[in-house]
């Protein structure tokens, strides 16, 4: 006989824990089902930090989200005494005759001043000067303008998404992992699940199956989305450790020319100057199936990563990679979020894209989705991210 659950969740990721834990938080028969054992360093959500930004320069409509999350974040640590969120500041820098392109939004340093007036999030504007007295670690070889916000940082993925699903658990929720869900069929009063192990009974379903959500969608929603493999590097410092510690050392996001990929950022030494500091660009050139990437990282990519975006500009870093791995973007069109209910059937509600920056926005999203299938009142605004606000892939 099926399983029966007020919410069954599939995936838990960033996202999908955040749900689990939401609906067993407010008291619903929630089920979650993961292919993996999350957390896991297969899809979206690993790699030890992901940056944490209030004032949101690809949309005003994004900032409500993240504030709502850092909320979450809070009450979590408050109640695990666990580190899930470092407030240790953000730092993006362009060069004022740079458009700014990143994440959809073709002015992006404006963007993100113009959302931190207009909901009052602290912030300074820098100059050239001012950057290079306060954040010596930073070659600047060009007039750059920088924008630092104080109550940025980074966030614990693995950390954050261990805790959801421990708070799940505790409340209630049946975790079931290494198990695929194959297909999720609407009916009248009901959603069932099949899985390659059984099935289930849901009176609603929260899809956030990161990487893999496509083939749970219908064909007019996954043609929008592409996949795309992401490189995440650890450079080893050579000299002046003592400058790259979170207290020290901010995240940072570095817009480097006009194209989508001129960029790269990074973050503190957060395991101590032996672990050196995290790197990545973002690359858009070829969909790939989540199924068949390529998890080694080769010597060439991190020689070319640190030649072209870290020797010219971060001169206390080695070129010696202590570590590297791959995680995997969704993107939908414009780099947009991509929530919304199925139209055959309101039961059914997903989560996907996240387009690259989606982590900071999870924990809202997840019990966004909660309280719209309980039918509760809204915390957030999820209607900028239905699937009519999209443009074509």
């Amino acid at each position: 006989m099926p399983t029966t659950a007020d919410i069954l969740v599939v995936g838990l990721g960033a996202v999908g824990s955040a749900a689990l834990y939401q609906a067993a938080k407010l008291g619903a028969r929630a089920i979650g089902v993961d292919r993996f054992h999350p957390p896991h360093d297969f899809g979206s959500s690993h790699g030890e930090s992901r940056i944490t930004r209030q004032a949101i320069g690809e949309g005003r409509e994004y900032v409500p989200l993240v504030l709502r999350s850092h909320q979450i974040w809070d009450e979590l640590e408050a109640s695990t005494g666990k580190s899930l969120l470092t407030r240790n500041g953000a730092l993006i820098l362009m060069s004022p005759h740079t458009k700014g392109d990143h994440h959809g939004s073709t002015s992006f340093l404006a963007d993100t001043i113009a959302a931190a007036e207009e909901n009052g999030i602290a912030h300074e504007v820098l100059s050239t000067p001012e950057i290079r007295e306060r954040f010596p670690q930073f070659r600047l070889e060009r007039a750059e303008t920088g924008y630092f916000e104080p109550g940025a940082g980074f966030l614990r993925p693995e950390a954050c998404i261990a805790a959801q699903l421990e708070f799940a658990a505790q409340g209630g929720a049946e975790i079931n992992c290494g198990e695929t869900v194959l297909r999720v069929e609407p009916n009248s009063q009901s959603v069932t699940v099949v899985t390659d192990r059984q099935r289930y009974s849901a009176a609603h379903v929260i899809i956030a199956a990161g990487p893999w959500i496509s083939r749970l969608l219908p064909e007019s929603v996954s043609s929008r989305l592409r996949v795309y493999r992401q490189v995440m590097t650890w450079f080893a410092l050579a000299q002046n450790a003592e400058r790259y510690t979170p207290e020290r050392f901010p995240v940072f996001i570095w817009i480097t020319g006009e194209q989508p990929n001129d960029m790269f950022y990074g973050f503190p030494a957060i395991n101590g100057p032996c672990g050196g500091i995290k790197t990545a660009t973002e690359r858009y050139d070829t969909p790939i199936d989540p199924d068949h990437i390529e998890r080694n990282v080769s010597a060439e990519e991190t020689g070319t990563l640190y030649r072209t975006y870290i020797a010219p500009r971060l001169p206390d870093v080695s070129p010696t990679c202590v570590r590297s791995a791959t995680c995997l973007y969704t993107v939908a069109p414009g780099a947009r979020f991509l929530i919304d209910q199925l139209e055959l059937s309101e039961r059914i509600l997903f989560a996907s894209a996240c387009s690259g920056h989606g982590f900071k926005h999870s924990a809202a999203v997840g019990e966004a989705l909660v309280r719209r299938a309980l039918g509760m009142d809204a915390l957030v605004d999820l209607r900028p991210f239905s699937a009519g606000k999209l443009g074509t892939a």
